[in-house]
């Protein structure tokens, strides 16, 4: 269903768009959604209504989407308006030929400034709304990280990262760096804390992930075309960001 909901966006032509997604907006209805819950606030709804006609290859639940980020989760998305421009961009990330850049703030400092992640990625068996690295036999899921800062900060240490992903698997990035301890910031799915506190007694929350999508590389799917788009942190990471300094 089509919605008239604000969106942000970065490029578009006849076969493609590229928007930001806000945190908090869900990209496309589950399957086992209600009739009212599925007509409510999607990414698919609004770009619907900005539009009007998109891919049909993922079905009528997810009618251009090609991937996907989490709820909680802010950044650059490509969306197909056709079929062919769908089929030859899922080709693109299926040969891992898409670049993806994610900025993450997570607690604690990481022993090494820089690595790779690449413990595969399976359903929780107790809790089905997480993931889970500890289970044998999930899907392959690469994770790169490199630390950009250090922050000793008066409300504890934090580490904020340049990741890049290989795979794409849910929630990918959040159980990675919550498999070497280290959460992502607000993801208390994967146990951030609700808040934190400064020794001067100040409490502090974030109400949506430290996880944003900052770039996006691919070839244009009708000339191949290398494109390359950026979109800065959001106001509220960079005011979080900006309070534990």
């Amino acid at each position: 269903m089509a919605e008239d909901i604000p969106l942000e966006i970065v490029f578009e032509d006849a076969d493609i768009a590229v928007v930001n997604k806000a945190a908090g907006m869900t990209v496309h209805a589950g399957a086992g959604a209600t009739e009212d819950e599925r007509n409510r606030g999607t990414l698919v709804n609004a770009l619907l209504h900005h539009f009007g006609q998109l891919s049909s290859v993922g079905g009528e639940l997810r009618p251009g989407i090609v991937h996907r980020l989490d709820k909680a989760t802010s950044g650059l998305l490509v969306v197909a308006k056709n079929d062919e421009s769908h089929r030859r961009l899922a080709s693109q990330f299926v040969k891992r030929q898409v670049k993806k850049t994610y900025i993450a703030l997570v607690h604690g400092w990481l022993k090494q400034d820089r690595g790779t992640i690449s413990t595969s990625i399976s359903r929780d068996r107790v809790r089905r709304t997480r993931m889970t690295t500890l289970r044998s036999g999930g899907r392959e899921a690469i994770t790169h990280y490199a630390v950009q800062r250090k922050l000793d900060s008066p409300y504890g240490k934090f580490s904020l990262l340049e990741v890049k992903i290989d795979t794409g698997r849910t929630h990918q990035i959040r159980v990675h760096l919550a498999s070497l301890r280290h959460p992502v910031a607000g993801d208390t799915l994967y146990g951030a804390p609700r808040e934190v506190g400064s020794k001067q007694g100040g409490r502090l929350s974030l109400p949506r992930n430290f996880l944003h999508a900052v770039a996006l590389q691919f070839q244009h799917p009708r000339t191949g075309e290398p494109l390359s788009f950026s979109a800065p942190l959001p106001a509220e990471l960079e005011g979080f960001l900006q309070t534990i300094q």
